[in-house]
């Protein structure tokens, strides 16, 4: 190859190899900075399209676990009203008990029946004042009817837990004590079958709480799995190996220094031929 001081090929082509190790370098940069293999689409785009469907479906599982909390918060102030109306008509059924019995004259019976009919009328303010978002619960009147708990990535019905808001009446009218009181010895007897009726009823509706919750807490399980391994699987297309990367970067710098002291001796190639004219 002849001597030319017009063009440096030496040097031109060395320039072009720094460019592509310096392109190396700041790829590798971004990418243990981001923490990401895939930093633009020219990476990977199949990889790049699968890992972003993994993160919508990630991000939606999460919300869904989310739902199924929210139901389950839902379900928990509900049976909490529950617990309480099952403890008034305990007590309702043991005043009945002792004012049915003669042991007790009609002042003191009159005076048992001034407790027992606030608690009726508590047990009923209890069903009426039960709400969750503003949404009654325990009055069997929830505009809702057919509530659904939205608790899946996907909008399919399989993604969805379905409960019976309209099946909870929990009012003293519906639990068959509305009107009743002790205030003779018959009436206070005649009670017992009615309370026992209306707590059978409330720990019917509580089973039924139980039960949604229970399935509200294995799917939350489940979605928390299923986003860990959804994760997992994102991580191996998407995330960069560290160790590997900085092996690229480590050697991609040797080459580096290697190419600028190459470019630095192109560069002086012209000089040979400037002493051959002097």
């Amino acid at each position: 190859m002849g001597l030319r001081i017009k063009t440096n090929i030496a040097s031109v082509a060395v320039q072009k190899d720094l460019r592509k190790v310096d392109q190396t370098t700041s790829d590798s940069y971004a990418k243990l900075s981001s923490g990401k293999r895939i930093i633009k689409s020219a990476d990977d785009a199949a990889g790049l399209g699968i890992a972003k469907k993994m993160e919508a479906e990630v991000r939606g599982l999460r919300m869904a676990q989310r739902n199924a909390g929210a139901g389950i918060s839902l379900i928990q102030v509900a049976e909490g009203g529950l617990d309480e109306s099952t403890n008034i008509l305990t007590r309702l059924r043991e005043l009945s008990i002792q004012a049915a019995s003669d042991t007790v004259g009609e002042t003191e019976r009159g005076y048992l029946n001034l407790e027992y009919e606030q608690l009726v009328e508590e047990a009923d303010r209890i069903s009426k004042t039960t709400t969750f978002g503003g949404q009654e619960l325990l009055t069997g009147e929830n505009a809702n009817g057919l509530m659904e708990f939205h608790v899946g990535a996907y909008g399919d019905q399989m993604n969805k837990i379905q409960f019976d808001s309209q099946a909870t009446n929990a009012t003293a009218e519906n639990l068959g004590i509305a009107g009743t009181n002790i205030l003779n010895k018959d009436s206070a007897s005649d009670n017992l079958e009615k309370i026992d009726d209306a707590i059978t009823q409330v720990a019917g509706f509580r089973a039924n709480f139980g039960a949604i919750q229970s399935r509200l807490q294995s799917t939350i399980t489940n979605l928390d799995t299923a986003a860990v391994n959804t994760s997992a699987a994102k991580s191996q297309i998407e995330d960069v190996d560290v160790a590997e990367e900085t092996a690229k970067l480590a050697s991609a710098n040797v080459m580096k220094q290697a190419g600028i002291s190459s470019l630095a001796q192109a560069n002086n190639i012209p000089n040979s031929a400037i002493r051959l004219i002097g």
